[in-house]
């Protein structure tokens, strides 16, 4: 019995160490693995993440793939689907061979479910047919057989309950995780779309604002349009992946969070019924929970090899990210959960809101040198409305023609405080638009031209963002505060888990075992009474 608790726990081990090895790639090999990889007497364990990746001793490998292929040393296992061929093909959750060659890690597991399942269905099987062809055969009782099963029996149900609490408070934690970890990237996909959506309002704001009715020139109106199709692309790439990612994986969290909670209470209470029946002598009852049990130790080692697999997509998943943050790249299974836009369109964006920006300025500084800043006659309608008054100062353009920054001259007006400074030039106007005190501005004019700074301001405002996604640096950042802030918690909460579901099944198994083997010494014990020999020595003779 010992030699089974210890096999089952090996085996645990064994496949917790494919979710843990992890060499980087640009760690060079000891003497010692050298040796061990030349010795072809030494193999990796069933479920063991290799230490070397397909890139070993062949550098313009791992160069060419990186690009491409994320976590490709870790994500090297065995691919039971294409004829046990190592998997080549890095981190990548739409691969069905990936979810093959992970699946693989938690070989142990479902071996051990498999062997349990036919290991003991047959062993019940003998028990049966011994019972009914040996029913009157006398056996004898062993006092030492009788406490060493109640103790074996009371300690492999402490550990049933150890295995149950191990397992609700790794649930709890891991659903938290998850949860928090699904919400950043929502909030994050979710500020980029609100950014990429503030530019093209403004870019939209842009094409109808217009100062004494001069509009931006027509070709530039055309770019605004079509730079305008793109971000809605763009916007509706990231809303799309972003969202469907999260709901399936919230989904699938959920049913495994159900299957872990239901697993966790019926488990508990078939443990404390086999025991009290046990103890009790109900013997139908023993019987009948050792069945159920053995159905469910199955279950409970499958679905402790299910989130084994699962812990190792997680921590895969994370050392992707890792990877990609530090070698960046584009067209990679990254795209399906957080995608970067599109270098084209963001540069383009960046292009035309600087252009814009520019142009807003120009035709402002137009309208202020040709007609504010000039005294008209009343017969030069509708540029006279009765100016007077100090001239008005320009505004700054921040872009030289090339769309290069350009430092402001002495007297111009920075944009960010243009229409404070003009708010002194605003007259009073009589009834028919002109003004009747002294200002250089109408109420109109000076909301027109306001208009025209505040879609400035915020295309500049907004151009650090622009930046950021030519090299996709919302997406590092993304990334990075996962790897470092979530990671940890998703990893070691996973592993609470499953190994408390592989605790709970290996103390449920073992349970089962000593509530058969000691319903059967307090039987015999029973029937070594002298009592119950007195009594059916009565029944006997009466017959």
């Amino acid at each position: 019995m010992s030699l089974l608790l210890f096999s089952c726990f090996f085996l645990i081990s064994l496949a917790h160490g494919a979710s843990t090895i992890h060499i980087p790639p640009t760690q060079p090999p000891t003497a010692s693995e050298k040796s061990g990889l030349a010795n072809p007497g030494m193999k990796f364990i069933v479920a063991e993440t290799p230490l070397y990746g397909p890139g070993y001793n062949n550098p313009q490998v791992i160069e060419d793939d990186a690009s491409v292929a994320l976590a490709a040393q870790r994500t090297f296992r065995k691919d039971p689907i294409n004829g046990w061929q190592k998997y080549t093909g890095g981190w990548n959750i739409s691969n069905r061979h990936y979810w093959a060659s992970v699946s693989y890690t938690a070989a142990p597991l479902f071996s051990v479910a498999l062997v349990w399942f036919l290991g003991f269905g047959i062993c019940l099987l003998v028990i049966c047919i011994c019972h009914i062809c040996h029913r009157s055969k006398s056996i004898g009782y062993s006092k030492v057989a009788y406490v060493v099963s109640l103790i074996f029996l009371l300690f492999f149900t402490l550990i049933a309950i150890i295995g149950c609490v191990l397992l609700y408070s790794g649930q709890v934690k891991y659903n938290k995780s998850t949860t928090e970890t699904l919400q950043y990237v929502m909030s994050q996909a979710d500020s980029t779309v609100s950014q990429l959506k503030a530019i093209s309002d403004y870019l939209a704001s842009a094409k109808q604002a217009g100062v004494l009715q001069v509009n931006l020139a027509a070709n530039v109106q055309t770019e605004i349009d079509q730079i305008g199709t793109k971000l809605n692309s763009s916007v509706a790439t990231i809303t799309e992946k972003a969202t469907n990612s999260s709901n399936h994986i919230r989904h699938f969290l959920d049913s495994v969070k159900a299957a872990l909670i239901v697993v966790s209470i019926v488990m508990l209470v078939v443990t404390f019924l086999g025991l009290a029946s046990s103890i009790l002598g109900m013997q139908v009852i023993v019987y009948t929970l050792v069945v159920l049990g053995w159905i469910l130790v199955t279950g409970t080692f499958i679905l402790s090899g299910t989130f084994l697999v699962l812990h190792n997509a997680t921590t895969d998943t994370c050392v992707a990210m890792s990877e990609w943050v530090e070698r960046p790249s584009s067209n990679t299974a990254l795209d399906e959960i957080l995608p970067c836009t599109d270098n084209a369109t963001a540069q383009e964006t960046l292009m035309r809101s600087r252009e814009v920006t520019g142009q807003l300025v120009e035709l402002i500084n137009t309208v202020i040198t040709n007609v504010s800043n000039i005294n008209f006659s009343p017969v030069f309608v509708p540029m006279y409305y009765n100016q007077s008054g100090p001239l008005l100062p320009l505004l700054c353009n921040p872009f030289n023609h090339d769309l290069t920054d350009r430092p402001c001259s002495p007297g111009e007006l920075d944009l960010n405080n243009a229409t404070t400074a003009w708010s002194s030039f605003v007259c009073q106007v009589n009834t028919n638009g002109t003004c009747g005190t002294t200002g250089r501005l109408t109420p109109v004019l000076y909301g027109q031209m306001s208009t025209a700074v505040s879609i400035s301001t915020g295309l500049i405002r907004d151009a650090p963002f622009l930046v950021q996604l030519q090299d996709c640096s919302y997406a590092k950042q993304t990334f990075r505060d996962i790897t470092n802030d979530h990671c940890p918690g998703l990893q070691r909460y996973g592993y609470w888990v499953y190994v408390g579901l592989a605790i709970l099944a290996t103390a449920v198994m073992l349970s089962l075992l000593f509530w058969i083997i000691y319903s059967r010494e307090r039987r015999h014990r029973k029937q070594a009474l002298p009592e119950y020999v007195e009594c059916k020595e009565i029944v006997r003779v009466n017959f």
